[in-house]
């Protein structure tokens, strides 16, 4: 036969091989005389006979141009194409959406938040399944981005490792650190006319130097310590700041690993356990991480049809100690933990602890405590304490229940000298008529200020609350009022802020059932939230309550508030692996 575009092709049927491709699903694509119309697309792409012999691994990345936190993705997917290469892989670059939450936030640009989770899982889902790519190397910046692609991973359940891009690195304001928070919270502070258009206008140019997802211990980082901790990243992977170009020895490490666990036989589901779950919901906890964690640990354990909801990440939050002095609640940010050691540094000091689970597998093919072995918690910082020296017995947030949330609710505590609030309740329909109300100054210290009709299905979407609560905090009244709402708090979120109530108010839960001047109760140190009113009273307003319609009447959010579960669980959009009659890897 004549050559194709490299190399010679070989007689039909006599496929060159360097790994057995008889169980990989990459077969159905590129093995016997009945795949020569496929293979003539590959060798259009300038694939060589041995290329298209070799097991085909997705390099998945959220690279785009919305937004600084995946803007060097597509630099370190060259990088992990490198290293399956040499492991002896043929790598197939694609990318899929993000939403950026940081220009999403503050209007309806954020119902599209929560959305994309499931659209990057879905999709990821979709190419691989199309394509029969026999494993994945993923590569994430935002918010969303982390959770979508390992939840993908595991759906699908073929060999893979997760790769963050990294972080920021901090921006200087007047001689300290800084982050886009300080730019939302300037907001409320030019509002209040505590700082200048002046002042606003230079904190915005400076407060995001370079590329990479937010610096402090938001949601994007707190999924990152996820990654390493749940063992679908490489050790020491996710600390690195995006600019360094030392991310693409991770990147190259990381393709060369995922044709490790090719041979191996080592999938997603055998390294994310029960026990692997409860480190990552660990990690967040010690470090003063993100509530939306417990939103997306949820939705991973159901992706591997394990039974993980809200109040079983509340639990290890409550017995895992506060450990890092890490932002919004603390003092320092992402990249200071890398000049310390980086995650593996957080790891250690709980294994050393007793909090985590040391024989977990990784994506190494070893255990999480023989990637600790050599690691030690330096002295001479205080970045990252030993649990001894822990700056809270109980970890950074906290799970609450109660006649108001019986389904549950989050808080994130850490850096709160307030865990305690009653209040009357100050009720809104939507975030923008709150927002609008806290900009104008129409509350006053010690309301609860309530918004509903923002939870998964009522949203539709959930979205982040950050610029509301931002504007509190800037005009000063931070710990003066609590917030509560169906919705959800960004991981940069400060203050008494509970997120994710339970039933939301679209299905008739308590939350929907408030009204101006009911008193709430509050208590985080005992995860308690309730409304101060007899279950006939509440009885008697369900009767007279109707659903509201929301403004997504056609279109993919419509589509995902009809298949949307509850925070719960997730708010996750199918039955999961426990419904599942097949796996992909093994078709």
């Amino acid at each position: 036969m004549t050559n194709g575009p490299k190399g010679t092709v070989p007689p039909i049927g006599e496929q060159p091989n360097r790994l057995d491709k008889s169980r990989l699903p990459s077969r159905h694509t590129t093995v016997g005389p009945e795949r020569a119309p496929h293979r003539s697309f590959l060798y259009a792409m300038g694939l060589s006979s041995e290329e298209i012999a070799q097991p085909f691994v997705g390099v998945v990345t959220t690279w785009n141009e919305a937004a600084p936190c995946n803007i060097t993705l597509s630099r370190q997917a060259q990088a992990a194409k490198r290293g399956v290469t040499a492991g002896g892989g043929t790598p197939r670059e694609f990318t899929t959406i993000t939403v950026t939450d940081g220009i999403a936030m503050g209007h309806a640009g954020m119902k599209a938040s929560l959305v994309s989770r499931e659209v990057i899982a879905d999709s990821v889902e979709i190419t691989v399944r199309g394509h029969c790519y026999d494993a994945l190397v993923g590569l994430a910046g935002c918010d969303k981005t982390l959770p979508g692609l390992m939840m993908a991973m595991l759906r699908l359940n073929v060999p893979s490792v997760f790769l963050y891009g990294g972080s920021i690195l901090p921006g200087r304001f007047r001689g300290k650190d800084v982050t886009v928070l300080d730019v939302f919270e300037a907001v409320g502070a030019h509002a209040a006319g505590t700082i200048s258009d002046a002042d606003l206008a230079e904190l915005e140019t400076v407060a995001c130097p370079s590329a990479g997802s937010c610096g402090g211990q938001y949601t994007a980082n707190s999924m990152a310590y996820v990654s390493e901790a749940i063992g679908l990243a490489l050790p020491g992977s996710a600390g690195t700041p995006a600019p360094y170009e030392s991310r693409d020895r991770y990147a190259e490490a990381a393709g060369r690993a995922v044709m490790e666990l090719l041979k191996s036989g080592i999938r997603p589901r055998d390294i994310v356990t029960r026990k692997s779950l409860e480190n990552a919901a660990a990690v967040v906890a010690a470090t003063g991480g993100s509530t939306n964690a417990a939103l997306h640990l949820p939705a991973m354990a159901h992706e591997a049809g394990i039974e993980f909801d809200l109040f079983d990440v509340a639990e290890i939050f409550k017995r895992t100690p506060l450990i890092a002095d890490l932002k919004p609640g603390g003092r320092y940010l992402a990249k200071d933990v890398y000049d310390i050691g980086g995650v593996p540094v957080v790891l250690k000091a709980l294994l050393d602890g007793g909090f985590l689970h040391g024989e977990c597998l990784t994506v190494t093919g070893r255990s999480l405590a023989e990637n600790l072995a050599g690691v030690c918690v330096p002295n001479d910082q205080n970045v990252v304490f030993p649990t001894a020296r822990a700056l809270s017995p109980t970890g950074g947030l906290t799970g609450l229940k109660g006649n108001l949330a019986p389904d549950g609710a989050i808080v994130k505590v850490a850096g709160l000298h307030t865990l305690t609030f009653s209040g009357p309740a100050r009720v809104f329909e939507r975030e923008e008529d709150a927002f609008a109300a806290v900009m104008a100054r129409r509350y006053a210290a010690g309301d609860v200020i309530v918004i509903r009709y923002e939870g998964p299905r009522g949203g539709p979407g959930m979205r982040e609350m950050l610029a509301t609560t931002s504007a509190i905090y800037g005009q000063g009244m931070g710990e003066k009022v609590a917030m509560i709402t169906d919705g959800r708090f960004s991981g940069a979120t400060r203050g008494l802020c509970i997120g994710h109530v339970g039933p939301e108010a679209a299905t008739g839960g308590p939350i929907a059932l408030i009204e101006d001047g009911d008193i709430i109760d509050i208590d985080a140190d005992a995860g308690i939230l309730s409304i101060r009113l007899d279950d006939a009273t509440l009885a008697t307003r369900r009767t007279n309550w109707a659903p509201r319609r929301h403004g997504f009447q056609s279109g993919t959010i419509w589509k995902y508030a009809q298949t949307v579960g509850p925070a719960r669980y997730g708010a996750v959009t199918h039955p999961g692996a426990a419904a599942e009659d097949h796996i992909y890897a093994d078709i």
